[in-house]
């Protein structure tokens, strides 16, 4: 068995596993690093599936670090983009609604959105229609200006290939089998020793955590999210449209997203999943995962914990392209919804579940000592915070 060590050794080539080599690098240019992938290439789940949006970061209560890092995150990436003449459309975002109750909520948005000092503007239907003249709300709306979208494996790939001229190894198809000892691990066909080692193997974080005593109290639900594309000609919309979020869930709603390329998608669906990789049809399936995660999400079913019977019977509904169609309808005045026909890649949230409250993790969450770090809840929106957020594990961990 080949042996490498290295200073630092990342698990997971998505987003956060790129970012935090990056911020190492900026940090100790002199480190030696690799990340260790089980897939040929960067990108292969969530980061890569990720819906392409840079969100400006109202929707999340201060005390949270998603607060801390997602207006920071979404400034950041929109200067990378045009530093290095990556595709980016500035196209902005409104949140709309549909009654009193939602008004209030959307107000909740605008009072978070000031605590955080994001640039957002409360609007009335005339000026709505100024920036969105097929949206429609009720009494107001929410315009953010900083919202963008941007094509996540392009970002990725020019990550990758920066950091390989930085010195940065790449093991691809290496996946993590076990840890022989608290400075060794095997992956792949390989032994690595380090002096540190953070794990970002998002859907897999929980397990691999568990091997070295983290993650005590959780355990990674899957959702599952599928968008439709709008295949008509010409542009119905011109800028993302999103209804009020049910704030207490960490998902919201399905929208409308125009993509880098001006391509029009709907979604997507917060479908509980059967296993990590529950991607399409029995692709990935593994028993034993299955029965775990079946086991947690039947509990919660029977419970009702933070309502998700509720979600999953109305996510479920949602496999009905006509029902997906029609709650997308309701935000818009007029749309040909004969056009919406291609379902996209589909993509799996690994959600954090802790098994003691029962109850979904909203915010970043992470574990650690003197030589590994476990980044056990890298959720939404983690592409748009990764580089704010990663730079603070360096600072605080590392």
């Amino acid at each position: 068995m080949q042996e490498y060590n290295f200073d630092y050794v990342i698990i997971g080539a998505g987003i956060i596993g790129l970012t935090l080599a990056k911020n190492v690098k900026e940090k100790y240019p002199k480190s030696s690093i690799a990340i260790i992938e089980k897939e040929p290439n960067v990108g292969f789940h969530s980061s890569g599936r990720n819906s392409g949006v840079l969100h400006a970061g109202f929707y999340y209560t201060a005390d949270s670090l998603k607060a801390k890092f997602t207006k920071e995150g979404c400034l950041y990436w929109r200067n990378y983009c045009k530093q290095n003449n990556l595709k980016i459309n500035e196209c902005g975002k409104v949140v709309v609604c549909k009654d009193e109750e939602e008004l209030e909520t959307l107000f909740e948005l605008k009072k978070r959105g000031d605590t955080n000092e994001v640039p957002l503007e409360v609007i009335d239907e005339n000026e709505l229609k100024e920036y969105e003249p097929n949206a429609k709300t009720y009494q107001k709306a929410l315009w953010s200006p900083l919202t963008a979208t941007i094509d996540p494996k392009e970002i990725l790939t020019h990550l990758k290939n920066k950091l390989k001229e930085e010195g940065v190894n790449f093991f691809f198809k290496t996946p993590y089998k076990y840890k022989l000892d608290n400075n060794t691990i095997v992956a792949g066909n390989y032994k690595f020793y380090y002096k540190k080692l953070i794990n970002c193997a998002g859907l897999y974080s929980d397990e691999i955590a568990k091997d070295f005593g983290f993650s005590e109290n959780y355990i990674i639900i899957p959702f599952k999210g599928i968008y439709i594309e709008y295949s008509g000609n010409g542009k119905p919309i011109k800028t993302n449209i999103y209804p009020v979020p049910n704030i207490k869930n960490p998902f919201l709603g399905v929208h409308y997203t125009i993509k880098v390329d001006g391509t029009i998608k709907i979604g997507p669906t917060a479908i509980p999943a059967f296993w990590r990789e529950n991607y399409k049809g029995l692709e990935k399936f593994k028993l034993d995962e299955f029965l775990q995660i079946i086991t947690w999400e039947s509990i919660l079913f029977l419970t009702n914990s933070f309502g998700f019977r509720s979600l999953a019977l109305e996510e479920m509904r949602k496999y009905n392209k006509n029902y997906l169609i029609e709650q997308a309808l309701q935000l818009v005045k007029n749309i040909d919804k004969t056009k919406f026909s291609k379902w996209g890649e589909p993509g799996i949230r690994a959600q954090l579940l802790n098994t003691k409250t029962r109850k979904l993790e909203m915010d970043f969450i992470v574990e650690g000592d003197k030589t590994t770090v476990h980044i056990l809840n890298a959720v939404s929106p983690a592409f748009t915070a990764s580089y704010p957020f990663t730079k603070w594990i360096v600072e605080n961990y590392l």
